[in-house]
């Protein structure tokens, strides 16, 4: 009996005491934006046809127990201080839960996300041959990279656009603006608010008006 591709979504959350710093502390405690935003890419991601389950890697042992709840597996980030190590240590565990599923590797900063944009783009990751990743607005970072687990090798970071296609990933191309759209200032956030925010980050500004 034939199955369809599936895959399992590899989410890196910091803890959100440190996370955000370029978000300051305007109209919500930094901190939780960050709990907010991963708690909404987390709903957005487990709501997505396709997705069989979501990894989040985090050392934050409070905060995990709000993510399991949601329905995720949770696992404490295997590589300290390595974003790029910890997806890839993630692969692999989620490869041994899922073995069937392909690993894509999600940004936690999408409290727009829509699982209509998310469909869209693993739709084209689970038809490709080999690694493809989704740019973000701006067109110089990553929100999401997806990979067959031999050849899954993410290069998250500064200028991570150019790194991936100098490793030879394919963009995929497409509007796709919840998935492109994190939020790591107060601008993004306003444009975020213009999308249409998930419940938690969308519930966190109503308490905090500004």
């Amino acid at each position: 009996m034939s199955t369809s591709p599936s895959a399992a979504i590899l989410l890196p959350v910091k803890p959100p005491a440190v996370g955000k710093s370029r978000l300051g502390e305007g109209r919500a405690p930094r901190s939780e934006l960050a709990a907010a935003f991963a708690l909404d890419t987390a709903r957005a991601a487990l709501a997505t046809p396709g997705v069989v389950g979501v990894l989040v890697l985090t050392d934050d042992h409070v905060f995990a127990d709000h993510l399991a709840r949601l329905g995720c597996t949770v696992v404490p980030d295997p590589v300290d201080g390595d974003l790029n190590g910890t997806l890839r240590q993630g692969a692999r565990e989620a490869a041994r839960r899922w073995p069937d599923a392909l690993p894509v590797a999600l940004c936690a900063d999408l409290p727009a996300l829509r699982p209509a944009d998310l469909a869209d783009a693993l739709a084209r990751v689970l038809d490709a041959d080999g690694p493809v990743f989704v740019s973000d607005a701006a067109g110089t970072g990553t929100t999401l990279y997806g990979a067959p687990l031999p050849l899954f090798d993410p290069r998250y970071g500064p200028g991570s656009t150019r790194a991936h296609l100098a490793a030879g990933a394919v963009p995929i191309e497409g509007a796709l603006p919840t998935l492109r759209h994190d939020v790591d200032d107060a601008a993004a956030l306003d444009g975020a608010v213009d999308l249409g925010l998930g419940p938690w980050t969308a519930g966190l500004l109503a308490r905090h008006p500004g």
